[in-house]
């Protein structure tokens, strides 16, 4: 879903409290963004405005490293909007990330894909309806967020196994310190990775009776949300969400979207495209995606895809690229690295 016409963000309540609590006025901050003071007061504000604004707190902090930690540890619980609320009330990490990815759609421009596998499960993050990357503070933030979220709800201080930035972060051993493990700078994308055995960890915060109020609402609007771009967008989208869970299965997408298999398959072809096709786009932008970052090997990136086997990635690739997986990430990164493809 990479089209929003009205580009409008539902900015964070409790932000200028939060950059208020480490030492800096919201006036300073809306005027190194160069937007009016009325700023403050706006629920909502575009794209450009909100990059501008984490842009603005990052300058005035100084070291990017700082405001992460400093911002991710100051935030008021008692300030978080209902979308986060749902997710510090949850059952237990799992459930509270589930929902984070879930309810994130509510409030773009950042997008988050979960993946568990093996003894990690790999937070990533994306952007919605727009290619431009959001400054490095709003990046490092989100990342900072979910470990702290599953501190806060656990009761106890969870470490990370790795996290991993495509830009300049400032102080990366105070960064390392934070999430208690290395911190990988400059790779093609921004990914925290957490030990699976943690996301069974119950939270003490646990509310089941105000999740039986907010859980409605907060689907309702979320369905209201996606109902409003077309079909191709939201499909295309569930599918690179899923995608590390096998193939995705159009009775399941059908199913998450609220329609029958054969509404779907109707929609679809109103627009001019089938379930299939959109299948092996959604591959390939990912495929494209993922071997931009030279830390996956190609075994990994199969795996993401949903593929069963890796020369069943291969052959795919080369339909669509004219090339090898690894000739075409050696081309585009300028290395002479080869990750381990095997050749069908």
């Amino acid at each position: 879903m990479k089209s929003n016409p009205s580009e409008r963000i539902k900015f964070p309540p409790g932000f200028w409290e939060g950059v208020r609590l480490v030492g800096i006025a919201a006036h300073d901050i809306a005027r190194k963004a160069g937007l009016p003071l009325a700023i403050m007061n706006e629920p909502v504000v575009t794209t450009a405005h909100y990059f501008a604004i984490w842009q603005a707190y990052s300058d005035l902090i100084g070291d990017t490293a700082e405001g992460i930690i400093k911002l991710a540890t100051a935030f008021e619980t008692a300030k978080y909007p209902p979308t986060v609320l749902a997710t510090y009330h949850a059952r237990d990490y799992r459930d509270a990330l589930t929902r984070m990815a879930r309810y994130k759609q509510l409030c773009p421009p950042e997008s988050l894909h979960i993946t568990e596998h093996g003894e990690k499960c790999t937070i990533e993050l994306a952007w919605l309806y727009t290619e431009q990357p959001g400054p490095a503070m709003l990046i490092g933030i989100t990342l900072a967020y979910l470990l702290e979220l599953g501190r806060r709800g656990t009761g106890q201080y969870l470490t990370a196994q790795l996290v991993e930035f495509s830009q300049p972060m400032g102080d990366v051993q105070a960064l390392e310190a934070y999430f208690g493990c290395r911190v990988r700078i400059g790779g093609g994308s921004n990914r925290l990775t957490l030990h699976r055995r943690d996301l069974d960890r119950p939270f003490v915060s646990y509310n089941e009776e105000l999740l039986e109020i907010l859980t409605p609402v907060l689907d309702r609007s979320l369905d209201e949300q996606l109902n409003s771009g077309s079909m191709t967008e939201k499909v295309k989208w569930i599918m690179k969400r899923s995608l590390a869970g096998g193939s995705p299965d159009m009775r399941k997408v059908a199913k998450e979207l609220g329609v029958s298999d054969r509404t779907l398959q109707r929609r679809l072809s109103d627009e001019h495209t089938s379930f299939k096709h959109l299948l092996a786009e959604a591959r390939h932008e990912q495929a494209r995606q993922y071997l931009s970052d030279p830390s996956l090997d190609i075994k990994e990136v199969a795996f993401l895809l949903g593929y069963e086997d890796q020369n069943s990635f291969y052959r795919a690739f080369r339909y669509w690229e004219g090339d090898t997986p690894s000739h075409w990430r050696t081309e585009h990164l300028g290395t002479n690295e080869i990750t381990g493809e095997q050749i069908p």
